[in-house]
């Protein structure tokens, strides 16, 4: 471990069935990964890749969800890393975690392939904002590997008929469109909605290796009760408090 525990924080998950260690400073999982996480339609004994893993949210949420999985991590700062495979072992979830580049796959990956492929890539064009001042955070947040980048070799790793799910800001829903080509398809997408009557600010996206169904816009998933935020508290959904609060699904359609 390459961070002194005065600087990590051990929060909760999935109303405390999970407790994962996250730096002080620097990019800290909320409940994006969580909501990614819900909506893996994973089995028992399947097998799962998470690209830009951080410090192991979402194939910890998921691993708690679906008993039997291989679960399989790729982080490139090795701060995250070295936390992932310490949330793993904390929780008694079996992980593997690889410290390396999707731009320069380790070839323990490239020999491999899964079920379920899932990643939560960064947010943020550098061209339209600014960049953070912490280092982990802005190689979190920050692209600098394109979108088509993940999504071609998220699908170089998938079985025949395996999915792709990820979680992407809304507003770039048209870039992760353009970067899926014809390996994809049956191309699923949920938005998040804040409120009743509020945009999408998240999108959960599904495609599958050699699918050939229609594209698929499901209903939104409402994040919060109430036009206004009127309290300091949640107020999260029924739905929303059972996918956080207590590990459940979230079928995508």
């Amino acid at each position: 471990m390459t961070h002194a525990t005065s600087n990590l924080t051990r929060d909760a998950f999935l109303g405390g069935q999970l407790t994962v260690s996250q730096p002080v400073t620097g990019y800290r999982a909320g409940v994006d990964p969580v909501f990614l996480a819900a909506a893996v339609p994973a089995e028992p004994g399947q097998s799962v890749l998470e690209l830009g893993c951080g410090a192991g949210a979402a194939s910890l949420c998921l691993g708690k969800r679906v008993d039997g999985l291989r679960l399989v991590g790729l982080e490139r700062q090795s701060l995250y890393a070295d936390l992932a495979r310490l949330n793993g072992k904390d929780n008694g979830i079996d992980m593997a975690i690889h410290h390396g580049d999707l731009a320069d796959m380790p070839h323990a990956l490239r020999e491999d392939s899964f079920d379920h492929v899932i990643m939560n890539p960064p947010y943020f064009l550098r061209a339209r904002g600014t960049a953070s001042p912490d280092t982990h955070r802005e190689g979190a947040m920050g692209e600098d590997t394109p979108l088509v980048q993940w999504l071609d070799q998220a699908t170089r790793r998938l079985k025949p008929r395996g999915y792709v799910t990820l979680v992407q800001n809304a507003e770039r829903l048209p870039e992760v469109m353009r970067a899926m080509d014809d390996r994809l398809g049956s191309v699923l997408v949920k938005p998040l909605c804040p409120r009743n009557g509020r945009a999408a600010t998240l999108v959960l996206v599904q495609a599958r290796k050699g699918g050939r169904g229609a594209f698929r816009l499901a209903a939104p998933l409402i994040l919060h009760e109430g036009a206004t935020h009127e309290a300091d508290r949640d107020h999260y959904t029924p739905e929303v408090s059972a996918i956080l609060r207590d590990g459940m699904a979230l079928p995508l359609w």
